[in-house]
Formats: C-alpha cells, structure tokens, sequence
C-alpha cells in the first residue's frame, strides 16, 4: 500500500486496504474493508505460524500485505472470469496503484507465459515490492515491468486485463478527472480486453469515526478506521492502524484521502469513457448469512452494513 505514513490516494496503493481481500466477510456486519481482508482466511491455514510482531519491529508494507492482500484469490477470479467471457486465459496484466506488486509477482507466478506491468508514483514502494516480492520469483521476475508514474499519464497498452483495486482510483474526486482515467485505461487493453475494479459501501460506509478491528494471525490485530465522512461531497479520510500483543501501537500506518464513489457513478462514468458493458460481481453468502468468497454478476442486491464488489467493464 502506500509507501508514507499520510498518503494522498494518488500515491502508492498496494492492493488491496479492504479490502482489494476470501474472504470470511466478517465486515458484511460491519464496514467493508475488513471484509474483503478476511479473504486471507483460507490461505492462511496452509501457512506456518508467523512470527511475533511489534511497533518497534514490524514493516509496515508486510503488515499490510498479511493484514489485507490476497493476490492468489484475486488472480483465480480474474482467470476463472475472463476465460468464461473470453474463452482464453488472460496473459497480460497491467495493474494500476500496484504499490509493493505482490498481485503482480503472483501473476506471473501462476503461469509461465504470464507476464505483468505495474504503474504506482512512489518510487520508494516499488523498491519495497523488488527487494520482497519481486526477488523471489528467479527467473519468473524478468516477466514483470514496474513504472514509476502517474496513471492518468499516458502507459503501457494492448493488455488483456486492466486492474484498478483497493479503490485506489477513489484519489479522484471529481467526475472529469475520473473519466480521463477510465478513458485512458479504455485506450490501454486489448479488443476484448477488461478493466476490473473494486468499491465498497453499505450504510456504515457513511459512518464518521468508525474503528473495525480484526485480529491477524502472527499475533497482531489490523484496525480499519473511518474518520472523516462528509455527506455534501462524500469526502472520506480513512486510517489503517496496527496494534500488537506487545501492546505497543502504530496508529496512522495508512491514511486514504478519498471521494466516497457510488456504483451506479462508476458504471456511468465506465460507460461514457466507451466501455460496451459494466457487470457488478456481488459476493454470495453462505447458509450463516457471511460472505463465502464467490462472486457472482447481480443486476439488483438488498444494502448491508458493508459490502465489497467487483466491477468488471468491457471493452
């Protein structure tokens, strides 16, 4: 995610904050990031104990990625969902706000022919993601390009999928400024190419001053905060905070400066920048009523307390 303490949301994101993560969706109950998160659930019962974490030891990129990210789920869907409307597998990436490109190491990883582009303008967490993520791939690293650049600035094109997650686009606040970034992205992909985003909401969305924790395995708990909401403008300003068994803290790890967008203004806007159809993936729920990690297109849903969704446009 991003590479400062403070960030504006143009800056880095590494995908995901709720959370891009199968999810358990416990924050269907509560507020949407930490629902998609929870995603780390399954993979994480293969995954040897972690060790002891603290405000004095801890990187706060690995924090992030552990707390939030799950490239492997995300890399499943984007196959099992372009093969189905394409009839192929998709080869090529290009993920806007990649941040530490942990989804992009995972994406070349999964397939030999794979290769992966990712755009971010903080320099110094693109160098987070070469030395961790990148590092550990051997051969496999040569297939993934990292730019360092504004991603309304003209980029790498004849993509298959396009990617925008962790609502890192909401760093655009107005209507004409996110409509050249969807046009640019448009103007990137290949003919059938798609471009997927994320967004979150539900009526706790709009909740001022809302703290969600969760405990994260390895012994330290991730806290979504929601601090500033203003109705007007749909202005939000949202913090990632840490907290350890050690009872030390790390308050303010991540700060979104964001605009609160609206499914129906991104499919709007997705369609006046030429895309031919927009499709909202809506999580399903398993017989608890929580969120059971499969997406499925839906035209109409009742509101929750919080939600994540895909969105998925086509060229």
């Amino acid at each position: 995610m991003p590479s400062t303490a403070s960030k504006s949301a143009r800056s880095s994101q590494s995908n995901k904050a709720p959370a891009r993560a199968p999810k358990k969706a416990s924050s269907k109950a509560r507020v949407a990031n930490a629902t998609k998160a929870t995603r780390k659930k399954t993979s994480a019962k293969r995954k040897p104990a972690t060790p002891r974490f603290s405000a004095k030891t801890s990187d706060k990129h690995d924090l992030y990625q552990r707390s939030v990210q799950d490239a492997e789920f995300e890399v499943n869907f984007i196959t099992r969902v372009f093969k189905k409307m394409r009839g192929r597998k998709p080869l090529s990436v290009r993920e806007d706000f990649c941040g530490t490109a942990l989804f992009c190491a995972h994406w070349v990883k999964s397939d030999k022919q794979r290769t992966a582009t990712g755009l971010d303008i903080d320099a110094s967490v693109l160098d987070w993601g070469r030395k961790h993520n990148l590092a550990q791939l051997g051969d496999a690293q040569t297939r993934v390009t990292l730019l360092q650049q504004i991603v309304l600035d003209k980029g790498p094109g004849g993509v298959d999928v396009g990617l925008a997650f962790n609502f890192s686009y909401w760093c655009f606040k107005d209507r004409p400024t996110l409509l050249a970034y969807f046009k640019r992205m448009y103007a990137a992909l290949a003919k059938d190419g798609l471009f997927i985003l994320d967004a979150y909401g539900g009526y706790e969305s709009h909740e001022p001053d809302l703290e969600e924790p969760r405990k994260i395995e390895g012994g330290f708990t991730y806290i979504w905060h929601q601090d500033v909401m203003d109705p007007i403008n749909n202005h939000v300003v949202n913090h990632i905070h840490f907290e350890f068994k050690d009872k030390t803290k790390w308050r303010k790890a991540f700060t979104y400066d964001w605009r609160l967008w609206s499914l129906p203004e991104i499919k709007e806007l997705l369609l006046e920048a030429g895309f031919s159809q927009v499709t909202v993936y809506w999580e399903d729920a398993d017989e608890n009523g929580e969120g059971s990690g499969v997406y499925r297109p839906r035209k109409s849903v009742v509101n929750e307390a919080g939600w994540i969704a895909y969105i998925l446009a086509e060229r």
